[in-house]
């Protein structure tokens, strides 16, 4: 458990000076960006030395390894983010660990999600997830909506009882326009970001960047990055 404690300590404190620099590079804060480590396929034993570490926000993409997980760390002052695509069936498990869903992207799941958390008395926080390679269906090949359903769904989950519309999130585009061009895809989400605050100035989350662009997202305004692998490192993996 040490050895594993000492390599987390050493990968986080390199992840830390990353977004320390980028910070400063770009004339920000550093207060200004929040690190999410993506602590999917990793055991609960990694989640509490993280916590341990100063770790207050975790991701997860899949319930069925978030729940236990999530459970097993219930003593522990962590912020939990839900970040894979969401099926309406998996809503009431989510509903009860997650305190954000930032893969909002369909109007059933804005009413799915609501209905649960006025069942569960919770408040939900939720990122749009923004599809930057949308195609003609309006859908992103790893979820998402298009910039143009952007503006509908934040009403409607403005408007839902037991949801709060904290702002958008994106996974830099595989395909299309801004495929290998993640610096110009993280400014034109902030760029909807700015459009999205007009109607919802709360709305003001944008999360963005991964272990390999965190320093392109934050140049672009960033207020959160999803770090994964740079923190947790490549291992046996849960399953």
């Amino acid at each position: 458990m040490t050895d594993r404690k000492d390599e987390l300590a050493e990968n986080l404190a390199k992840v830390e000076r990353r977004i320390a620099d980028a910070c400063a590079a770009a004339g920000r804060a550093r207060e200004e960006v929040t690190l999410i480590v993506v602590t999917k396929t990793y055991p609960a034993s990694d989640v509490r030395i993280l916590s341990q570490l100063g770790v207050r926000h975790v991701a997860e993409n899949k319930d069925q390894d978030a729940a236990p997980k999530a459970a097993e760390c219930s003593d522990l002052p962590l912020t939990w983010h839900f970040v894979g695509q969401l099926q309406t069936n998996k809503v009431r498990s989510v509903v009860g660990y997650a305190d954000l869903v930032q893969s909002v992207d369909r109007a059933r799941l804005v009413t799915a999600l609501s209905k649960e958390a006025v069942r569960q008395e919770r408040e939900l926080g939720c990122l749009i997830q923004v599809a930057l390679d949308a195609d003609e269906s309006g859908r992103g090949e790893r979820g998402g909506v298009g910039p143009e359903g952007i503006e509908e769904l934040g009403e409607s989950i403005a408007a839902a009882p037991g949801l709060r519309l904290d702002g958008l999130m994106t996974v830099a585009p595989l395909t299309g326009p801004y495929a290998g061009r993640e610096r110009a895809a993280f400014e034109r989400l902030m760029d909807l970001s700015t459009d999205l605050r007009r109607a919802h100035p709360a709305a003001n989350m944008v999360s963005a960047g991964m272990s390999a662009d965190l320093e392109q997202a934050v140049a672009a305004g960033a207020t959160h990055v999803r770090v994964g692998t740079a923190v947790l490192g490549v291992r046996p993996r849960l399953g």
